[in-house]
C-alpha cells in the first residue's frame, strides 16, 4: 500500500504550500497551537462460527482531522473530502475558540526523527481472501479433532493498515505507516448440561504470516481448550478478604485500569486523579516499578511517533513505589509545564489526541515465582481477567476472573470460577508484597477505551504476591 503522501496528499494535489496555507488560516495571531493530522486507513475483519463464515468486512476511510489551542481551550473540527475550500473551512472553524488576528504564514522547516519499530506494509494486501477464509476453517477443524467435548468454536482474524502525517505550527512534520494483525479464538465446550467457555488470541504490528503459522495459531487455539476445561471442573469462589497472587502476564490489563488511566497527564492537570499532586511522594511499595513503553519492536500499543508527531519513548512513572511522573501529550505537557512524552493519541482523524498508554507494565523483580506461591498458606492464584471497572478519581476497580485457583496449605489446587477482585489501585499497590522475574507482556490483544476513543495498548506484569484484598465470590 502507498502512503498517504502518495495517495490522499498527491491525488488531491494537496501541496507544501497548501497545507502552510491551513495552518495559516487555523493558527492565526490569538492561537497559540495548530496541527493538522491526515490518515488514511484501511481495515478488515472475518470470523467464522462453527465452520461456517459469519462475517467478512472491510473498510477504507479517510480524512483530516485540523486543531486550534489557545491557552486551556481546544478548538477541533475535521473534513472527509480534501478540498482546499474545505480544509481552509475546517481551519476557520477550529480557530473560532478565541479571538484572532492576522494570519502568518508557516514554513514547515524540520521532520521529525524517529526509530521505525514495523514495518511501513500492509497485512491486507499479501494474502488473499481465499486464504484467510481456508485458514479460520482450519483453525476449526483444528479445535474439533483436538476435543470431543466442543460445544460451539468462534475464530476471528482482523487486520488494518493505518498511513498518517501530521505536521503543525512549530514548523514540524511526521509521517508514519503502521499495520496491524490480531486473531482470537473462543471454544466452549460442554460435559452433561454444563457449559464453560474458553478464549486467548494474540497479535502485533507485524503481517498475516506470522499468525498463519501453525505454531503461532495452534498455541492459543490449545490455550483456548485449555481453559474451557480447566472452567468446566471450576468450582464456585468464596466471599472475603485473602491474600491474591496475579499470574504474569495478562493480569497487567489490572494494573492498566487500575493504576494507569490515574497517571495520564489531563486526569491529573485538572486533579480529578487519585495520584494528581504526589510527584516525588511514594504511592506503592518500595518493590514496585511501572513503565509506559511505547518503543517495543512490533508490540500492539506500540507506536514509532504518536499522533501528535512526537516519538515515543520509554516512561517510567513509578519508581521503587516514588511517583516520578505521568504520560503526556503536547497540550497538557504545556499547561504542566513539562514535556510530552509521546502519549499522545486519538482514534482517528475525527478525534482529538489526548494523553493515553502504550504498553504498560510492570518491571521483574526478585522472587520466584514457585517461591511466591508457596509463601501464601492460604489464597488465590489469579491467572486471566475478562473484564473490568475504574473509577479514576479515587481508583476503586472491580476486575473479574476468567482462570483463578485456590491456593491451599501453599499448593495450587482447585480452578474457581465466579471470583471478583474490589479494590483501590493506589492501595493495592502499596501491599504487593513480592514481584516475581518473570515479567511477560501480553499477547497482543489489548483496545484501551477513553472518552469515547479505542486505541491499540499492551500490558504486562511478573508474578505479583498482593497481602490483602476484598475477593467477591458466588459462594454462599
Amino acid at each position: 500500500m502507498k502512503s498517504i503522501i502518495e495517495t490522499i496528499l498527491a491525488h488531491n494535489e494537496i501541496s507544501e504550500s497548501k497545507i502552510s496555507q491551513i495552518l495559516s488560516c487555523s493558527c492565526p495571531k490569538g492561537i497559540d497551537y495548530s496541527d493538522v493530522y491526515f490518515e488514511y486507513s484501511s481495515s478488515e475483519s472475518w470470523s467464522i462460527e462453527d465452520g461456517i463464515v459469519k462475517n467478512g468486512t472491510s473498510i477504507i476511510d479517510s480524512g483530516v482531522g485540523i486543531r486550534s489551542i489557545s491557552g486551556e481551550k481546544t478548538g477541533f473540527a475535521y473534513s472527509n473530502t480534501f478540498g482546499l475550500d474545505n480544509l481552509l473551512s475546517a481551519a476557520k472553524m477550529s480557530r473560532s475558540i478565541a479571538s484572532f488576528g492576522k494570519e502568518e504564514p508557516f514554513s514547515i522547516r524540520d521532520k521529525v526523527n524517529f526509530k521505525k519499530l514495523y514495518s511501513s506494509s500492509s497485512p491486507l494486501e499479501k494474502v488473499s481472501d481465499t486464504v484467510k477464509v481456508e485458514f479460520l476453517k482450519k483453525i476449526d477443524s483444528y479445535i474439533r479433532k483436538k476435543d470431543n467435548l466442543v460445544d460451539q468454536v468462534i475464530v476471528n482474524l482482523a487486520a488494518s493498515h493505518t498511513s498518517m502525517l501530521v505536521v503543525n505550527s512549530d514548523g514540524m512534520r511526521a509521517q508514519d505507516d503502521r499495520p496491524l494483525v490480531r486473531f482470537n479464538v473462543m471454544v466452549i465446550l460442554k460435559k452433561g448440561k454444563r457449559r464453560e467457555r474458553g478464549s486467548a488470541g494474540g497479535g502485533g504490528r507485524f503481517h498475516y504470516d506470522e499468525i498463519f503459522a501453525d505454531e503461532f495459531s495452534n498455541k492459543f487455539a490449545d490455550e483456548a481448550i485449555r481453559q474451557a476445561r480447566v472452567n468446566l471442573d471450576a468450582v464456585e469462589a468464596k466471599a472475603g478478604m485473602t491474600t491474591v497472587v496475579l499470574g504474569p502476564g495478562w493480569p497487567g490489563v489490572l494494573l492498566h485500569e487500575a493504576i494507569g488511566h490515574g497517571l495520564e497527564g489531563d486526569f491529573n492537570r485538572k486533579k480529578t486523579s487519585a495520584y494528581s499532586n504526589l510527584i516525588g511522594q511514594k504511592v506503592a511499595s518500595s518493590n514496585c516499578t511501572i513503565v509506559d513503553d511505547g518503543t517495543i519492536s512490533s508490540r500492539r500499543g506500540s507506536l514509532s511517533v504518536d499522533d501528535e508527531g512526537s516519538p515515543t519513548e520509554e516512561t517510567v512513572l513509578i519508581e521503587n513505589g516514588i511517583l516520578k511522573g505521568y504520560m503526556q501529550d503536547k497540550l497538557n505537557a504545556k499547561l504542566m509545564k513539562t514535556k510530552s512524552t509521546g502519549n499522545g493519541r486519538r482514534e482517528s482523524y475525527a478525534h482529538l489526541p489526548m494523553p493515553r498508554m502504550t504498553n504498560t507494565f510492570m518491571m521483574a523483580g526478585p522472587d520466584d515465582p514457585e517461591e511466591i506461591i508457596s509463601s501464601v498458606k492460604n489464597g488465590i492464584y489469579a491467572v486471566n481477567f475478562s473484564g473490568g471497572q475504574v473509577d479514576i478519581t479515587n481508583g476503586q476497580f472491580v476486575f473479574t476472573a476468567s482462570e483463578a485457583y485456590l491456593i491451599e496449605n501453599r499448593k495450587i489446587t482447585s480452578p474457581i470460577k465466579g471470583m471478583t477482585l474490589i479494590g483501590n489501585g493506589p492501595e493495592i499497590l502499596k501491599k504487593v508484597s513480592m514481584i516475581g522475574n518473570d515479567l511477560k507482556l501480553d499477547d497482543g490483544v489489548g483496545t484501551c477505551g477513553k472518552d469515547g476513543q479505542s486505541v491499540p495498548v499492551g500490558v504486562g506484569q511478573p508474578t505479583l504476591k498482593i497481602d490483602e484484598i476484598t475477593v467477591g465470590g458466588t459462594k454462599v
